[in-house]
Parts: C-alpha cells; structure tokens; sequence
C-alpha cells in the first residue's frame, strides 16, 4: 500500500468529534484529520514493519500518518538523521510522546539523543529528551541503574522550566526511573526532595507529584515484590 493511499483512508476515517475532543487535551489539530488511536494501531499491524513507507507517511505532514509512521516504522534502520528531523517537526505532545514510546526509545541512538534533547531550549525538543528518559524506564530492560542514574542531575536541571509540556514530561521521567526497581526508587525520591527545595513553582510540583507516587504504599510494594 502507498502513502497516498493511507492518508486518503485517514482523511476518509478522520472525525470531527475526535479534533474537538483532540483539541481539548492540547493536541494540536491543525493538521489532524481526527482518527483514533485503536484505529491506526488496527491499522499499523495489519501493514507490519515498512520504513520507508514510515518516511513517506511522515512527509504527508498529517498529523495522524505520523503517528502510524511511528508504529510502522524500524528501529534497526531509524539512522540518528531521521529523528534528528522527525524531532524537529513536533508540533504537539501527543506526537513527542508516541514517536519516542514506540519508536525512538528502541533504537541505538536513544540514551543518547535523551540527554542531547533535554539541553535543547524548543519546548517539544526538550520534552522529547524527558519522554524517552521515561519510555527507556519501562522499555529498556537490560539497561542498568547506572544508565538511568546519569539523567537525574538533567532532571534537577528541568525541573525549573515553568512550560506545562516541558515540566510534565520532567516529573514522568523522574517517576517511571524511580518505579524501576528499589535502588533508583530511593535515589528518585531523594533527587524529588532536592527539586522540592528549588524556588521554583514548577519544581515544587514536579517534586511533589513525583514524591506522591513513588513513596506511595501501592508503588512501594509493587517494587519490592
């Protein structure tokens, strides 16, 4: 199937109700057609694996083709280029984090575009570098304590910037590292009580949300068990 094809078929399926609701969650519409989710998933295991097609998708603009692009796409021949422009073109939180859950965060390049995004100052760059921060805490099994522990003085250094998608995605980083296993859930919650005592409104909340989870009795069991 061509690209063609899929975004008539997106644009066909796209509805109204879906970018009002879209819109109301901060996504931005502007090039959204209005498909769900469960739809495209349905939609990206019946295509399979397909890169180039992926690019091709991603070329369209439309904001639903590239979160198929994300699902569809190779982590094993996704070249550090690619996400380098695929980065560039996020315009929308829901797009960072689908790109970097399922895609970005598989490839060889991850850990390290983590730490070189969460320096760059363009709010859904930056947001990227903690979302795979968070992505790698759940999907990178083999990874140690000690490739998690390097990001939390990024963490510290994030927790400040006062922007809703940046800051959001500093305290989910911070949390899914600390739920990780025991060790880090100590050194999580001791680097949220440092962020806690920051004069900064977003800090406190980053700590505070962070704190409310990860010393939680359900997150404190499910941990040692």
């Amino acid at each position: 199937m061509k690209a063609s094809q899929l975004v008539s078929h997106l644009k066909h399926k796209g509805n109204p109700r879906n970018l009002e609701s879209m819109a109301k969650f901060g996504i931005n519409t502007r090039r959204a057609v209005g498909v769900s989710i469960p739809h495209l998933r349905a939609l990206a295991k019946n295509i399979g694996a397909h890169h180039h097609l992926a690019s091709d998708l991603w070329n369209s603009q439309i904001h639903e083709a590239r979160i198929l692009a994300a699902y569809i796409d190779d982590p094993l021949k996704v070249t550090e280029r690619q996400m380098e422009d695929w980065v560039d073109d996020f315009d929308s939180w829901d797009l960072c984090d689908q790109v970097c859950s399922n895609l970005f965060d598989r490839t060889e390049f991850a850990h390290r575009k983590a730490v070189e995004w969460s320096h760059r100052k363009e709010e859904y760059i930056k947001r990227a570098g903690y979302a795979l921060m968070a992505c790698l805490a759940v999907h990178d099994k083999r990874a140690n304590a000690a490739a998690f522990e390097k990001f939390f003085p990024l963490i510290m250094r994030g927790a400040t910037d006062e922007r809703n998608y940046v800051k959001k995605a500093v305290n989910w980083a911070l949390r899914q590292i600390g739920k990780r296993s025991m060790r880090l859930n100590r050194e999580a919650i001791e680097v949220a009580k440092r962020i806690s005592g920051m004069d900064s409104s977003s800090a406190k909340w980053v700590a505070a949300d962070a704190l409310r989870e990860l010393e939680s009795e359900k997150i404190q069991k499910r941990i040692k068990a």
